[in-house]
Protein backbone atom coordinates (compact mmCIF):
# COMPACT_ATOMS: atom_id res chain seq x y z
CA UNK A 1 0.00 0.00 0.00
CA UNK A 2 2.76 2.46 0.96
CA UNK A 3 4.66 1.68 -2.23
CA UNK A 4 1.59 2.42 -4.35
CA UNK A 5 1.07 5.70 -2.51
CA UNK A 6 4.67 6.80 -3.01
CA UNK A 7 4.54 6.10 -6.74
CA UNK A 8 1.09 7.58 -7.43
CA UNK A 9 2.12 10.80 -5.65
CA UNK A 10 4.25 11.52 -8.72
CA UNK A 11 1.00 12.07 -10.65
CA UNK A 12 -0.23 14.60 -8.10
CA UNK A 13 2.92 16.68 -8.49
CA UNK A 14 2.27 16.81 -12.24
CA UNK A 15 -1.14 18.39 -11.62
CA UNK A 16 0.15 21.28 -9.48
CA UNK A 17 2.96 22.03 -11.90
CA UNK A 18 0.45 22.04 -14.77
CA UNK A 19 -1.60 24.74 -13.06
CA UNK A 20 1.51 26.82 -12.37
CA UNK A 21 2.55 26.53 -16.02
CA UNK A 22 -0.91 27.38 -17.34
CA UNK A 23 -0.14 31.07 -16.71
CA UNK A 24 3.53 30.91 -17.76
CA UNK A 25 2.53 32.96 -20.83
CA UNK A 26 1.53 35.79 -18.48
CA UNK A 27 4.78 35.48 -16.52
CA UNK A 28 6.89 35.90 -19.64
CA UNK A 29 4.84 38.81 -20.98
CA UNK A 30 4.21 40.65 -17.67
CA UNK A 31 7.55 40.10 -15.91
CA UNK A 32 10.04 39.49 -18.72
CA UNK A 33 8.10 41.94 -20.95
CA UNK A 34 8.47 39.67 -23.96
CA UNK A 35 6.15 40.07 -26.91
CA UNK A 36 3.42 37.47 -26.73
CA UNK A 37 4.70 35.87 -29.96
CA UNK A 38 8.15 35.48 -28.35
CA UNK A 39 6.64 34.08 -25.15
CA UNK A 40 4.39 31.72 -27.11
CA UNK A 41 7.42 30.61 -29.13
CA UNK A 42 9.32 29.65 -25.96
CA UNK A 43 6.37 27.68 -24.59
CA UNK A 44 5.56 25.98 -27.89
CA UNK A 45 9.15 24.86 -28.45
CA UNK A 46 9.31 23.59 -24.87
CA UNK A 47 5.91 21.89 -25.24
CA UNK A 48 7.04 20.21 -28.46
CA UNK A 49 10.23 18.91 -26.85
CA UNK A 50 8.51 17.51 -23.77
CA UNK A 51 5.96 15.71 -26.00
CA UNK A 52 8.64 14.21 -28.26
CA UNK A 53 10.94 13.08 -25.44
CA UNK A 54 8.73 10.18 -24.18
CA UNK A 55 9.47 8.12 -27.32
CA UNK A 56 13.21 8.29 -26.66
CA UNK A 57 12.87 7.79 -22.91
CA UNK A 58 10.63 4.75 -23.42
CA UNK A 59 13.34 3.31 -25.65
CA UNK A 60 15.87 3.83 -22.83
CA UNK A 61 13.48 2.20 -20.35
CA UNK A 62 13.00 -0.89 -22.53
CA UNK A 63 16.60 -1.21 -23.66
CA UNK A 64 18.74 -0.12 -20.71
CA UNK A 65 17.23 1.39 -17.57
CA UNK A 66 13.89 -0.08 -16.57
CA UNK A 67 11.07 1.93 -14.99
CA UNK A 68 12.59 2.31 -11.53
CA UNK A 69 15.85 3.90 -12.71
CA UNK A 70 13.94 6.13 -15.12
CA UNK A 71 11.77 7.36 -12.23
CA UNK A 72 14.88 8.07 -10.17
CA UNK A 73 16.19 10.24 -13.00
CA UNK A 74 12.89 11.90 -13.94
CA UNK A 75 11.84 12.62 -10.35
CA UNK A 76 15.16 14.28 -9.63
CA UNK A 77 15.01 16.27 -12.88
CA UNK A 78 11.41 17.24 -12.13
CA UNK A 79 12.06 18.61 -8.64
CA UNK A 80 15.34 20.33 -9.56
CA UNK A 81 13.77 21.80 -12.72
CA UNK A 82 10.75 23.42 -11.05
CA UNK A 83 13.09 24.50 -8.22
CA UNK A 84 15.36 26.28 -10.70
CA UNK A 85 12.35 28.04 -12.25
CA UNK A 86 11.23 29.24 -8.80
CA UNK A 87 14.79 30.45 -8.08
CA UNK A 88 14.89 32.34 -11.39
CA UNK A 89 12.22 34.80 -10.23
CA UNK A 90 13.80 38.15 -9.27
CA UNK A 91 13.12 38.25 -5.50
CA UNK A 92 14.88 34.92 -4.93
CA UNK A 93 18.18 35.72 -6.60
CA UNK A 94 18.78 39.41 -7.19
CA UNK A 95 20.96 40.61 -10.03
CA UNK A 96 24.62 41.59 -9.71
CA UNK A 97 23.66 44.82 -7.88
CA UNK A 98 21.88 42.70 -5.25
CA UNK A 99 19.15 45.35 -5.01
CA UNK A 100 16.86 44.63 -7.96
CA UNK A 101 14.09 42.47 -6.57
CA UNK A 102 11.02 43.68 -8.43
CA UNK A 103 9.11 41.72 -11.06
CA UNK A 104 10.54 43.84 -13.85
CA UNK A 105 12.67 42.92 -16.90
CA UNK A 106 15.69 44.85 -15.60
CA UNK A 107 15.74 42.42 -12.67
CA UNK A 108 16.05 39.42 -15.00
CA UNK A 109 19.81 39.01 -15.30
CA UNK A 110 22.01 36.36 -16.89
CA UNK A 111 21.81 34.13 -13.80
CA UNK A 112 18.01 34.18 -13.80
CA UNK A 113 17.86 33.34 -17.51
CA UNK A 114 20.30 30.43 -17.13
CA UNK A 115 18.30 29.05 -14.20
CA UNK A 116 15.00 29.47 -16.07
CA UNK A 117 16.05 27.76 -19.30
CA UNK A 118 17.94 25.02 -17.44
CA UNK A 119 14.89 24.45 -15.27
CA UNK A 120 12.64 24.25 -18.33
CA UNK A 121 14.92 21.63 -19.90
CA UNK A 122 15.06 19.55 -16.71
CA UNK A 123 11.31 19.86 -16.28
CA UNK A 124 10.75 18.54 -19.81
CA UNK A 125 12.86 15.47 -18.97
CA UNK A 126 11.04 15.01 -15.66
CA UNK A 127 7.55 15.26 -17.13
CA UNK A 128 8.40 12.93 -20.02
CA UNK A 129 10.04 10.38 -17.72
CA UNK A 130 7.10 10.37 -15.32
CA UNK A 131 4.67 9.99 -18.21
CA UNK A 132 6.57 6.95 -19.47
CA UNK A 133 7.25 5.13 -16.22
CA UNK A 134 4.83 6.01 -13.40
CA UNK A 135 1.86 3.90 -14.53
CA UNK A 136 3.95 0.94 -15.80
CA UNK A 137 5.88 0.95 -12.53
CA UNK A 138 2.59 0.88 -10.61
CA UNK A 139 1.59 -2.17 -12.66
CA UNK A 140 4.91 -3.85 -11.83
CA UNK A 141 4.10 -3.54 -8.12
CA UNK A 142 0.93 -5.59 -8.63
CA UNK A 143 3.08 -8.58 -9.47
CA UNK A 144 4.56 -8.38 -5.98
CA UNK A 145 1.19 -8.88 -4.29
CA UNK A 146 -0.36 -12.28 -3.66
CA UNK A 147 -3.86 -11.14 -4.67
CA UNK A 148 -5.74 -8.08 -5.83
CA UNK A 149 -7.23 -7.19 -2.44
CA UNK A 150 -4.56 -4.62 -1.63
CA UNK A 151 -4.87 -3.08 -5.09
CA UNK A 152 -8.66 -2.83 -4.78
CA UNK A 153 -8.29 -1.33 -1.32
CA UNK A 154 -5.94 1.28 -2.70
CA UNK A 155 -8.15 2.11 -5.66
CA UNK A 156 -11.20 2.56 -3.45
CA UNK A 157 -9.43 4.44 -0.66
CA UNK A 158 -9.79 8.10 0.09
CA UNK A 159 -6.31 8.63 -1.33
CA UNK A 160 -7.70 8.63 -4.85
CA UNK A 161 -10.43 11.03 -3.79
CA UNK A 162 -7.68 13.59 -3.28
CA UNK A 163 -6.68 13.13 -6.90
CA UNK A 164 -10.06 14.59 -7.81
CA UNK A 165 -9.68 17.46 -5.33
CA UNK A 166 -6.10 18.46 -6.18
CA UNK A 167 -7.09 19.99 -9.56
CA UNK A 168 -9.83 22.02 -7.83
CA UNK A 169 -7.41 23.16 -5.12
CA UNK A 170 -4.81 24.04 -7.75
CA UNK A 171 -7.34 25.98 -9.84
CA UNK A 172 -8.85 27.95 -6.96
CA UNK A 173 -6.11 28.36 -4.34
CA UNK A 174 -2.91 28.74 -6.37
CA UNK A 175 -4.02 31.81 -8.39
CA UNK A 176 -4.55 33.79 -5.17
CA UNK A 177 -0.84 33.44 -4.42
CA UNK A 178 0.34 36.67 -6.04
CA UNK A 179 4.19 36.51 -5.90
CA UNK A 180 5.51 34.54 -8.84
CA UNK A 181 8.28 33.12 -6.66
CA UNK A 182 5.61 31.40 -4.54
CA UNK A 183 3.47 30.39 -7.53
CA UNK A 184 6.40 28.33 -8.75
CA UNK A 185 7.84 27.72 -5.29
CA UNK A 186 4.82 25.92 -3.83
CA UNK A 187 4.76 23.25 -6.60
CA UNK A 188 8.56 23.03 -6.24
CA UNK A 189 8.31 22.29 -2.52
CA UNK A 190 5.52 19.79 -3.07
CA UNK A 191 7.44 18.08 -5.88
CA UNK A 192 10.62 17.87 -3.77
CA UNK A 193 8.62 16.27 -0.94
CA UNK A 194 7.03 13.76 -3.32
CA UNK A 195 10.46 12.90 -4.78
CA UNK A 196 12.03 12.30 -1.35
CA UNK A 197 8.99 10.26 -0.35
CA UNK A 198 9.44 8.13 -3.48
CA UNK A 199 13.16 7.63 -2.78
CA UNK A 200 12.40 6.51 0.79
CA UNK A 201 10.77 3.33 -0.51
CA UNK A 202 13.55 2.31 -2.89
CA UNK A 203 14.20 -0.96 -1.06
CA UNK A 204 10.53 -1.98 -1.10
CA UNK A 205 9.78 -1.70 -4.80
CA UNK A 206 9.49 -4.66 -7.13
CA UNK A 207 11.77 -3.99 -10.09
CA UNK A 208 11.64 -5.60 -13.54
CA UNK A 209 14.75 -5.77 -15.69
CA UNK A 210 14.56 -4.20 -19.18
CA UNK A 211 13.52 -6.70 -21.85
CA UNK A 212 14.75 -4.87 -24.95
CA UNK A 213 13.03 -2.41 -27.24
CA UNK A 214 11.13 -3.22 -30.45
CA UNK A 215 12.59 -0.03 -31.93
CA UNK A 216 15.93 -1.83 -31.90
CA UNK A 217 14.48 -4.49 -34.21
CA UNK A 218 13.30 -1.82 -36.66
CA UNK A 219 16.79 -0.28 -36.68
CA UNK A 220 18.31 -3.74 -37.19
CA UNK A 221 16.19 -4.26 -40.31
CA UNK A 222 17.49 -1.08 -41.91
CA UNK A 223 21.10 -1.81 -40.95
CA UNK A 224 20.88 -5.34 -42.40
CA UNK A 225 19.19 -3.95 -45.53
CA UNK A 226 21.99 -1.46 -46.20
CA UNK A 227 24.55 -4.19 -45.56
CA UNK A 228 22.92 -6.37 -48.27
CA UNK A 229 21.56 -3.69 -50.59
CA UNK A 230 23.47 -5.10 -53.58
CA UNK A 231 21.89 -8.56 -53.15
CA UNK A 232 18.90 -9.85 -55.14
CA UNK A 233 15.72 -10.86 -53.34
CA UNK A 234 14.97 -14.57 -53.98
CA UNK A 235 11.61 -15.39 -55.54
CA UNK A 236 11.01 -18.24 -53.14
CA UNK A 237 10.18 -16.82 -49.72
CA UNK A 238 11.40 -20.05 -48.13
CA UNK A 239 14.95 -18.94 -48.96
CA UNK A 240 14.56 -16.02 -46.55
CA UNK A 241 15.46 -16.44 -42.90
CA UNK A 242 12.68 -17.25 -40.46
CA UNK A 243 13.20 -17.30 -36.73
CA UNK A 244 12.89 -20.49 -34.72
CA UNK A 245 9.34 -19.56 -33.71
CA UNK A 246 8.39 -18.68 -37.27
CA UNK A 247 9.21 -21.92 -39.04
CA UNK A 248 5.78 -23.36 -38.35
CA UNK A 249 3.96 -20.14 -39.20
CA UNK A 250 3.05 -18.57 -42.51
CA UNK A 251 3.69 -14.90 -43.12
CA UNK A 252 2.21 -12.88 -45.94
CA UNK A 253 4.93 -11.00 -47.78
CA UNK A 254 3.49 -7.59 -48.54
CA UNK A 255 4.59 -5.93 -51.76
CA UNK A 256 5.19 -2.65 -49.96
CA UNK A 257 8.93 -1.91 -49.57
CA UNK A 258 10.02 -5.30 -50.88
CA UNK A 259 13.59 -4.03 -50.80
CA UNK A 260 13.67 -4.35 -47.00
CA UNK A 261 13.38 -8.13 -47.40
CA UNK A 262 17.07 -8.10 -48.26
CA UNK A 263 17.63 -7.93 -44.50
CA UNK A 264 16.33 -11.54 -44.29
CA UNK A 265 18.58 -12.95 -47.05
CA UNK A 266 20.80 -15.79 -45.85
CA UNK A 267 24.26 -15.37 -47.37
CA UNK A 268 25.68 -18.59 -48.91
CA UNK A 269 29.30 -17.88 -48.00
CA UNK A 270 28.91 -18.47 -44.25
CA UNK A 271 27.05 -20.78 -41.88
CA UNK A 272 23.53 -19.88 -40.88
CA UNK A 273 24.39 -20.25 -37.19
CA UNK A 274 27.13 -17.64 -37.50
CA UNK A 275 24.84 -15.24 -39.33
CA UNK A 276 22.08 -15.63 -36.74
CA UNK A 277 24.51 -14.67 -33.97
CA UNK A 278 25.16 -11.33 -35.69
CA UNK A 279 21.67 -9.85 -35.18
CA UNK A 280 22.57 -6.64 -37.03
CA UNK A 281 23.29 -8.55 -40.25
CA UNK A 282 20.34 -10.95 -40.44
CA UNK A 283 16.68 -10.37 -39.55
CA UNK A 284 13.68 -12.66 -39.73
CA UNK A 285 10.76 -12.27 -42.13
CA UNK A 286 8.45 -11.28 -39.26
CA UNK A 287 10.83 -8.53 -38.14
CA UNK A 288 11.00 -7.19 -41.70
CA UNK A 289 7.20 -7.13 -41.96
CA UNK A 290 6.94 -5.26 -38.65
CA UNK A 291 9.43 -2.68 -39.92
CA UNK A 292 7.29 -2.26 -43.06
CA UNK A 293 4.23 -1.56 -40.93
CA UNK A 294 6.08 1.14 -39.01
CA UNK A 295 7.23 2.81 -42.23
CA UNK A 296 3.72 2.58 -43.67
CA UNK A 297 2.38 4.57 -40.71
CA UNK A 298 4.68 7.55 -41.21
CA UNK A 299 2.44 9.37 -43.75
CA UNK A 300 -0.50 9.14 -41.35
CA UNK A 301 1.64 10.47 -38.49
CA UNK A 302 2.71 13.42 -40.64
CA UNK A 303 -0.95 14.19 -41.34
CA UNK A 304 -1.60 14.50 -37.60
CA UNK A 305 0.87 17.38 -37.27
CA UNK A 306 -2.02 19.72 -38.15
CA UNK A 307 -3.89 18.67 -34.98
CA UNK A 308 -0.80 19.52 -32.95
CA UNK A 309 -0.60 22.97 -34.54
CA UNK A 310 -4.15 23.75 -33.40
CA UNK A 311 -3.60 22.27 -29.92
CA UNK A 312 -0.57 24.50 -29.38
CA UNK A 313 -2.65 27.69 -29.21
CA UNK A 314 -4.56 26.56 -26.10
CA UNK A 315 -2.08 27.67 -23.42
CA UNK A 316 -0.53 30.53 -25.40
CA UNK A 317 -2.81 32.63 -27.60
CA UNK A 318 -6.01 31.69 -25.78
CA UNK A 319 -4.39 32.80 -22.51
CA UNK A 320 -3.28 36.04 -24.12
CA UNK A 321 -6.89 36.65 -25.19
CA UNK A 322 -8.15 36.01 -21.66
CA UNK A 323 -5.48 38.06 -19.90
CA UNK A 324 -7.33 41.40 -19.70
CA UNK A 325 -10.92 40.29 -20.21
CA UNK A 326 -13.60 40.51 -17.52
CA UNK A 327 -13.14 37.53 -15.15
CA UNK A 328 -15.98 38.29 -12.75
CA UNK A 329 -18.76 35.86 -11.96
CA UNK A 330 -21.02 37.98 -9.79
CA UNK A 331 -18.67 39.51 -7.23
CA UNK A 332 -16.05 36.75 -7.60
CA UNK A 333 -13.10 37.42 -9.87
CA UNK A 334 -12.53 33.97 -11.31
CA UNK A 335 -8.85 33.00 -11.82
CA UNK A 336 -7.66 31.98 -15.27
CA UNK A 337 -6.86 28.48 -14.01
CA UNK A 338 -10.61 27.79 -13.90
CA UNK A 339 -10.46 27.69 -17.70
CA UNK A 340 -7.89 24.90 -17.48
CA UNK A 341 -10.03 23.04 -14.94
CA UNK A 342 -13.11 23.27 -17.19
CA UNK A 343 -10.98 22.23 -20.17
CA UNK A 344 -9.75 19.16 -18.27
CA UNK A 345 -13.27 18.17 -17.26
CA UNK A 346 -14.51 18.61 -20.83
CA UNK A 347 -11.58 16.57 -22.08
CA UNK A 348 -12.43 13.75 -19.66
CA UNK A 349 -16.02 13.72 -20.94
CA UNK A 350 -14.92 13.68 -24.58
CA UNK A 351 -12.40 10.92 -23.79
CA UNK A 352 -15.22 8.67 -22.59
CA UNK A 353 -17.15 9.41 -25.77
CA UNK A 354 -14.11 8.73 -27.95
CA UNK A 355 -13.38 5.41 -26.24
CA UNK A 356 -17.00 4.34 -26.49
CA UNK A 357 -17.11 5.39 -30.12
CA UNK A 358 -14.06 3.24 -30.90
CA UNK A 359 -15.54 0.21 -29.15
CA UNK A 360 -18.82 0.41 -31.07
CA UNK A 361 -16.97 -0.37 -34.29
CA UNK A 362 -13.37 -1.51 -33.91
CA UNK A 363 -12.78 -1.25 -37.65
CA UNK A 364 -14.51 2.02 -38.55
CA UNK A 365 -14.67 3.73 -35.15
CA UNK A 366 -11.05 4.95 -34.86
CA UNK A 367 -10.79 6.44 -38.39
CA UNK A 368 -14.14 8.21 -37.95
CA UNK A 369 -12.96 9.42 -34.52
CA UNK A 370 -9.85 10.89 -36.14
CA UNK A 371 -12.05 12.65 -38.68
CA UNK A 372 -14.17 14.04 -35.83
CA UNK A 373 -10.98 15.36 -34.18
CA UNK A 374 -10.03 17.17 -37.38
CA UNK A 375 -13.55 18.65 -37.63
CA UNK A 376 -13.16 19.87 -34.04
CA UNK A 377 -9.86 21.52 -35.02
CA UNK A 378 -11.56 23.41 -37.87
CA UNK A 379 -14.48 24.48 -35.68
CA UNK A 380 -12.09 25.53 -32.89
CA UNK A 381 -10.12 27.80 -35.25
CA UNK A 382 -13.29 29.33 -36.74
CA UNK A 383 -14.76 29.95 -33.28
CA UNK A 384 -11.54 31.43 -31.91
CA UNK A 385 -11.28 33.74 -34.93
CA UNK A 386 -14.85 34.96 -34.57
CA UNK A 387 -14.45 35.60 -30.84
CA UNK A 388 -11.14 37.37 -31.41
CA UNK A 389 -12.83 39.60 -34.00
CA UNK A 390 -15.50 40.44 -31.44
CA UNK A 391 -12.83 41.15 -28.79
CA UNK A 392 -10.96 43.51 -31.12
CA UNK A 393 -14.21 45.33 -31.95
CA UNK A 394 -14.86 45.83 -28.22
CA UNK A 395 -11.33 47.19 -27.79
CA UNK A 396 -11.82 49.65 -30.65
CA UNK A 397 -15.28 50.76 -29.56
CA UNK A 398 -13.99 51.62 -26.06
CA UNK A 399 -10.83 53.36 -27.30
CA UNK A 400 -8.43 50.83 -25.73
CA UNK A 401 -6.11 50.21 -28.70
CA UNK A 402 -3.37 52.34 -27.11
CA UNK A 403 -4.04 51.08 -23.58
CA UNK A 404 -2.83 47.44 -23.55
CA UNK A 405 -2.86 47.21 -19.73
CA UNK A 406 -6.51 48.23 -19.30
CA UNK A 407 -9.27 45.69 -18.73
CA UNK A 408 -11.56 44.88 -21.65
CA UNK A 409 -15.33 45.05 -20.93
CA UNK A 410 -15.98 41.60 -22.40
CA UNK A 411 -16.58 38.42 -20.42
CA UNK A 412 -13.81 35.82 -20.43
CA UNK A 413 -16.49 33.14 -20.64
CA UNK A 414 -16.79 33.78 -24.37
CA UNK A 415 -13.59 31.74 -24.58
CA UNK A 416 -15.29 28.65 -23.15
CA UNK A 417 -16.58 27.77 -26.63
CA UNK A 418 -13.09 27.46 -28.09
CA UNK A 419 -11.71 25.68 -25.01
CA UNK A 420 -14.62 23.22 -25.25
CA UNK A 421 -13.87 22.52 -28.93
CA UNK A 422 -10.15 22.23 -28.15
CA UNK A 423 -10.95 19.61 -25.51
CA UNK A 424 -12.92 17.67 -28.11
CA UNK A 425 -10.03 17.86 -30.55
CA UNK A 426 -7.42 16.68 -28.05
CA UNK A 427 -9.57 13.86 -26.64
CA UNK A 428 -10.82 12.40 -29.91
CA UNK A 429 -7.39 12.72 -31.50
CA UNK A 430 -5.54 11.00 -28.65
CA UNK A 431 -8.00 8.15 -28.09
CA UNK A 432 -8.94 7.50 -31.72
CA UNK A 433 -5.37 7.66 -33.00
CA UNK A 434 -4.26 5.23 -30.29
CA UNK A 435 -7.11 2.84 -31.16
CA UNK A 436 -6.29 3.13 -34.86
CA UNK A 437 -2.64 2.26 -34.35
CA UNK A 438 -3.51 -0.55 -31.95
CA UNK A 439 -5.44 -2.17 -34.78
CA UNK A 440 -2.81 -1.51 -37.45
CA UNK A 441 0.50 -1.79 -35.63
CA UNK A 442 2.46 -4.93 -34.74
CA UNK A 443 1.86 -6.13 -31.21
CA UNK A 444 5.46 -5.48 -30.18
CA UNK A 445 5.07 -1.76 -30.96
CA UNK A 446 1.83 -1.09 -29.11
CA UNK A 447 3.50 0.35 -26.01
CA UNK A 448 4.90 3.10 -28.21
CA UNK A 449 1.65 4.07 -29.94
CA UNK A 450 0.38 6.77 -27.61
CA UNK A 451 3.86 8.26 -27.34
CA UNK A 452 4.28 8.39 -31.10
CA UNK A 453 0.96 10.22 -31.27
CA UNK A 454 2.08 12.71 -28.61
CA UNK A 455 5.38 13.17 -30.44
CA UNK A 456 3.54 14.10 -33.63
CA UNK A 457 1.50 16.63 -31.65
CA UNK A 458 4.80 17.94 -30.31
CA UNK A 459 6.02 18.46 -33.86
CA UNK A 460 2.78 20.35 -34.46
CA UNK A 461 3.65 22.66 -31.56
CA UNK A 462 6.96 23.43 -33.24
CA UNK A 463 5.40 23.87 -36.68
CA UNK A 464 2.96 26.30 -35.07
CA UNK A 465 5.86 28.52 -34.11
CA UNK A 466 7.32 28.20 -37.61
CA UNK A 467 3.98 29.24 -39.13
CA UNK A 468 3.82 32.29 -36.84
CA UNK A 469 7.33 33.30 -37.89
CA UNK A 470 6.63 32.88 -41.61
CA UNK A 471 3.28 34.71 -41.50
CA UNK A 472 4.84 37.49 -39.44
CA UNK A 473 7.68 37.99 -41.92
CA UNK A 474 5.32 37.96 -44.90
CA UNK A 475 2.97 40.48 -43.27
CA UNK A 476 5.91 42.84 -42.56
CA UNK A 477 6.86 43.04 -46.25
CA UNK A 478 6.55 46.54 -47.67
CA UNK A 479 6.69 48.16 -44.25
CA UNK A 480 3.51 46.49 -42.99
CA UNK A 481 2.70 45.63 -39.38
CA UNK A 482 3.26 42.13 -38.10
CA UNK A 483 -0.20 40.55 -37.90
CA UNK A 484 0.61 38.89 -34.58
CA UNK A 485 1.38 42.19 -32.88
Amino acid sequence: MNSLLRISAQLWADILVAYAFFVMQNYLTDVWKLSFTHAAGILNIWGGIHMILPVFLLFLVDALLGNFKMLLISSTAYSVGIGFIAMSTPPVLASSTNTCKQYEPQCIGHTQKVLFYTGMALLAVGMAGNLVSVRPFLMEQKDKLDDDEEIQSFLSSSVLVWVAFIPVIGAIALPYVKPWSLRFGIPAIFTAFVTLHFFSGSLDYHQVDPQGSPLTNVCRVFVAFFYKKSKTIPRDSMQLYRGEDENSQSFSRTRFLRCLEKAAIVLPDSKLEDQVKNRWRLCSVAEVEEAKIVVRMIPMWITFIVCGIVSSIGNTYFIEQANHMNHKLGNWKVPLQILLLLYMWARSLFSLLAVGFSKISEKHGPPVGIAIAMIFSVLCCITAARIEKRRINVIRSHGLLDKPDDDIPMSVYWLLFQFFLLAGLDSFFEKSAAAFYEDQAPESMRNYLSYFTKAISGLGFMFSELSVYVVGKVSENGGGTNWFQ
